[in-house]
C-alpha cells in the first residue's frame, strides 16, 4: 500500500516539476482579481495575461489580503497549503482503511495532479468540505455555504453534514443570497463571463471524491445498498412498510394523514438536529 501511494505521489509531483512556470494559471487569476478589485479594475475582464474572476463578486474580499502577497510568495503560500492539507487528510483517511484510501488516491491521481498543477480552487474547497466534517456546526455550515457559493458541485455534501451544520449551511446560505441581491449587476456580468468562459471536459471536478471520504470512513454500513444481494430485502422491507400504511389509510384517512404528518415534522426536526 505504501508503494501505491509512494506511485502517486512521485507521479503528481514529476508532473508538477515538469510544469514549472506555466504552473498556477487559475491561481493566478484569483490573485489578479483581488489587485483589481482594490484599485478599481475589473476582475471579470481583466487585461494582461490573466483569466477572468467567475465567482461571486461579494467573495472577492476573500482574497484581498492574500492578494497583496507579491505573485511568487502567493502562490508558493497557496500551492504549499494546499498540500498541506491533503497531506493531512490523506494520514487521517489512510490511518482508519489503509488499502480503500490508497485505491481512491490511484483514482484520483490525474485530477489532484491537475488541480496542484494549475491551483483551481477546486481541491481547497474539498479540502474545506472535509474539514468541515471536524468542525462546530457554525463552522462547518460556512465552510459548505463558502464552498456552494463558489462552484455549486459542494451542494450536494449538504446531506452529509452533521444534523445542526446542516440548519447552519441553511442560515448561512439564506446570507449568501442576500449578498447575491445587493451585488445583483456585478453578479449578471459573473454570470454572463462564466458562461461565455470557453473550458475543456472538467475531470478536476472529480477531486470532490475526496471530500466524502471522513463520512463514508466512519458509515461504510451506507452504502450497502449498492450490493446487488441487499436489494430483495430492501424491496420486500419497503413493500412491507407501504402496505401497513395503505391498511391504516383505509381504516381512517384522516387519523393516517395527522400521523404522517407527526413523522414528516419529527424527522425534519431531526434531520437538523433540533430535537424532538
Amino acid at each position: 500500500m505504501m508503494v501505491i501511494l509512494g506511485v502517486v505521489g512521485g507521479v503528481v509531483l514529476a508532473g508538477l516539476l515538469a510544469r514549472g512556470e506555466a504552473a498556477g494559471a487559475d491561481t493566478r487569476a484569483y490573485w489578479a482579481a483581488g489587485r483589481l478589485w482594490i484599485s478599481g479594475g475589473d476582475p471579470y475582464h481583466p487585461s494582461g495575461p490573466f483569466m477572468p474572476y467567475v465567482y461571486s463578486p461579494w467573495m472577492l474580499p476573500l482574497f484581498v489580503p492574500w492578494s497583496l502577497m507579491p505573485w511568487d510568495v502567493a502562490w508558493f503560500v497557496w500551492r504549499g497549503a494546499t498540500i498541506i492539507g491533503l497531506l493531512w487528510s490523506v494520514h487521517w483517511a489512510y490511518k482508519r482503511r489503509p488499502m480503500t484510501t490508497a485505491i481512491l488516491l490511484v483514482l484520483l491521481a490525474f485530477p489532484l495532479a491537475a488541480n496542484l498543477d494549475t491551483g483551481n480552487i477546486n481541491l481547497p474547497l474539498a479540502l474545506l468540505l472535509f474539514g468541515a466534517q471536524f468542525s462546530g456546526p457554525m463552522l462547518s455550515g460556512l465552510l459548505w455555504m463558502i464552498a456552494t457559493t463558489a462552484k455549486w458541485v459542494p451542494a450536494v455534501f449538504w446531506p452529509f453534514m452533521s444534523p445542526r451544520g446542516r440548519l447552519w449551511g441553511v442560515i448561512w446560505f439564506s446570507l449568501a443570497v442576500i449578498l447575491t441581491a445587493l451585488t445583483l449587476p456585478q453578479t449578471l456580468i459573473q454570470l454572463q463571463v462564466l458562461f461565455s468562459f470557453q473550458r475543456p471536459l472538467r475531470v478536476d471536478y472529480l477531486v470532490f471524491i475526496w471530500a466524502i471520504v471522513p463520512w463514508a470512513w466512519r458509515h461504510p454500513e451506507a452504502f450497502r445498498w449498492l450490493m446487488p444481494s441487499t436489494w430483495p430485502g430492501a424491496a420486500q422491507a419497503g413493500a412491507a412498510a407501504a402496505r401497513v400504511w395503505h391498511v391504516h389509510w383505509q381504516r381512517s384517512p384522516e387519523r393516517t394523514a395527522e400521523t404522517l404528518r407527526r413523522v414528516m415534522r419529527a424527522r425534519l426536526r431531526t434531520f437538523f438536529g433540533l430535537g424532538a
